[in-house]
């Protein structure tokens, strides 16, 4: 697969970079840094080194003092690195150090803490639609996702079967995250079914045969693991009685459709919208990241049962928008998204849809998915994929 130029912006500090495996993060590490010193601790042999003796690092840093950054790849897997980066960074001021990791447990939980302040935390996504261009396949994504490993892959098929059991094997296994590794294993699958949809985690625990405490924490590792994400309740100068559960998104479209378990029973066009939703989910939340806005993901939803998809608010934005798995639209269709411009008159309303043209339905603005996330790109707003003529006697909203 050629290079693909992505979005992500580096700090100009030391930084941490979160990201799931295959994502792509060593890849453009090493074409952003190319002189810089490298740690790669999926290496054993390196591992084990600094593992043992981490003030080696120190000496490592000394015998290239012309070196102004320093890379440490996987770090979760040496947190004892910490304290000597933390040393590194009071006492030479013009060192950088980009620390990347493809879980944020033992790192949120213990020796992160002490570089609190000293290093802002960025994130690494799968492919935005906007990133590939003309070599997005909308149909592709909803099958296979966007993580660059699987994309890359001679057999991608295979490769996104395997991306959950590596996982498994290389960081809830190694770290013994778990003690039931059959039991997580059990739950991966149990959840999918909750993808896109709003968690009831009594239910997921009644599937894996296991308590609703230990279903939290499995969830707990899950989101630390960065293979999945929650996403909350707009809840802000509410009107209506809303409900407040999470929704929840495994982060890539690819690795749920991989994990969700389809049979005779199961309806494909069920499991093909949650991806679909999913798919927008990720792109969302990768805009968001990389346009480094404090705006945040949301999705609303009254207890009578009337939702909108997604929410995304901040200081500068405010979006109401509604995914569709149809060819066309009703005017049913966008009454969750007028209830909630009823509620809300500042928001922008969107439908995205699987049809071919842009259109107007009771004024809400209509826009086919490909074109939409192709359009989707951190130095614009999603005001400007409005831009098309309104049928005489309509209006925005």
């Amino acid at each position: 697969m050629e290079i693909v130029k992505r979005f992500f912006q580096p700090s100009k500090t030391s930084y941490f970079l979160f990201g799931p495996r295959g994502t792509g993060k060593s890849t453009w590490l090493r074409q952003q840094y190319k002189h810089a010193i490298w740690l790669d601790l999926l290496d054993p042999g390196e591992h084990r080194l600094y593992l043992a003796r981490p003030e080696r690092l120190r000496e490592l840093v000394a015998g290239r003092p012309h070196v102004k950054y320093v890379i440490i790849d996987e770090v979760q897997k040496a947190p004892v690195l910490l304290d000597v980066v933390h040393e590194l960074i009071e006492s030479n001021s013009s060192l950088r150090f980009v620390l990347t990791g493809s879980s944020a447990r033992k790192l949120r939980r213990g020796a992160a803490n002490l570089l609190a302040g000293r290093l802002v935390e960025a994130s690494f996504h799968p492919f935005m639609a906007a990133e590939l261009g003309d070599a997005f396949d909308l149909n592709r994504a909803l099958q296979l996702g966007m993580v660059p490993l699987v994309m890359g892959s001679k057999d991608p098929n295979a490769t996104v079967r395997a991306y959950a059991s590596l996982y498994l094997r290389e960081e809830v296994q190694a770290e013994a995250l778990v003690r039931d590794v059959g039991a997580f294993a059990r739950f991966l699958e149990a959840i999918s079914f909750s993808h896109g949809s709003v968690l009831n985690l009594a239910e997921v625990a009644r599937e894996c045969h296991v308590g609703r405490k230990t279903v939290e924490g499995y969830l707990d590792i899950l989101v630390d693991l960065l293979l999945a994400f929650r996403i909350p309740v707009f809840t802000r100068r509410a009107k209506r009685h809303l409900i407040r559960h999470e929704k929840f998104f495994y982060f890539d479209a690819g690795v749920y459709r991989s994990l969700r378990p389809c049979g005779p029973l199961d309806r494909p066009e069920e499991i093909e919208g949650m991806a679909l939703e999913g798919l927008v989910a990720q792109h969302l939340r990768a805009w968001l990241a990389y346009r480094q806005s404090s705006a945040e993901l949301y999705y609303w939803r009254t207890k009578a049962g009337t939702e909108v998809d997604f929410v995304v608010y901040g200081p500068d934005i405010f979006y109401a928008i509604e995914v569709k798995r149809a060819g066309n639209i009703h005017r049913k269709d966008v009454r969750a998204l007028r209830a909630f411009l009823a509620d809300y008159p500042e928001a922008r309303a969107v439908v995205i849809y699987l049809g071919k043209n842009r259109l107007v339905v009771d004024g809400v603005p209509c826009i086919p998915c490909d074109e939409f996330l192709l359009g989707l790109s951190p130095s614009e707003k999603i005001d400007n994929l409005y831009n098309f003529a309104l049928p005489p006697g309509e209006s925005r909203r």
